[in-house]
């Protein structure tokens, strides 16, 4: 063969390959995709849709700044808020929005506070959240996961969503026992009253 036309054939050949190649990668990530899609069920993933659209709703309809400043993640009907906000305050409305919204089981708030309170009232707030945390993991007649509390200044903010009123009063109550705690606002819905 001549020399000029062995770089030609090979790049011939190569390309041959390539595509072929290129193909069955194809095929393989597609059918990766789809696997991935079918493994969280197409029902769990228009119910994430749908509380990720509520939950947006319910922030511009309370403030329309906390549709700008936080992220939505919503996955198997867990919430995560992630953003920055100015105060505590808005901190806990979002969590207490998100709370709202049907088929929500657990928020996790990861949202920075830009104005912050001094170390030692940050400390105290922290210690009665993990008091409080702890508490609520240790009583075998609630379920933990389901309620989200928030400390700022002393005061506890609770919100989630209890099986019924007897759940609801051993969280309330387990929160008033708190050493920092000021005061208890309860947010806390019961499953029997949560609509769309």
């Amino acid at each position: 063969m001549n020399s000029a036309l062995k770089p030609i054939a090979l790049l011939g050949l190569l390309s041959l390959l390539l595509s072929g190649c290129a193909s069955a990668v194809l095929g393989v990530g597609t059918a990766a995709v789809a696997a991935s899609s079918t493994e969280k069920g197409l029902s769990t993933s228009v119910s994430d849709g749908l509380i990720f659209t509520k939950v947006h709703d319910k922030f511009v309809q309370a403030d329309a700044s906390l549709s700008t400043a936080l992220d939505v993640t919503v996955s198997d009907g867990a919430v995560l808020l992630t953003g920055k906000v100015k105060t505590p305050e808005e901190k806990v409305l979002a969590t207490k929005l998100s709370w709202e919204v049907k088929g929500v089981h657990e928020v996790v708030n990861e949202v920075q506070i830009t104005d912050k309170s001094s170390l030692k009232d940050v400390a105290k707030d922290l210690a009665a959240g993990a008091q409080l945390r702890g508490k609520l993991i240790g009583d075998t007649k609630v379920s933990s996961l389901n309620f989200s509390i928030d400390v700022v200044n002393g005061v506890v903010y609770l919100s989630g969503v209890a099986r019924d009123t007897e759940e609801m009063n051993r969280v309330v109550s387990h929160a008033r026992e708190l050493r920092f705690a000021k005061q208890v606002v309860n947010y806390i819905s019961l499953l029997a009253d949560q609509r769309d």
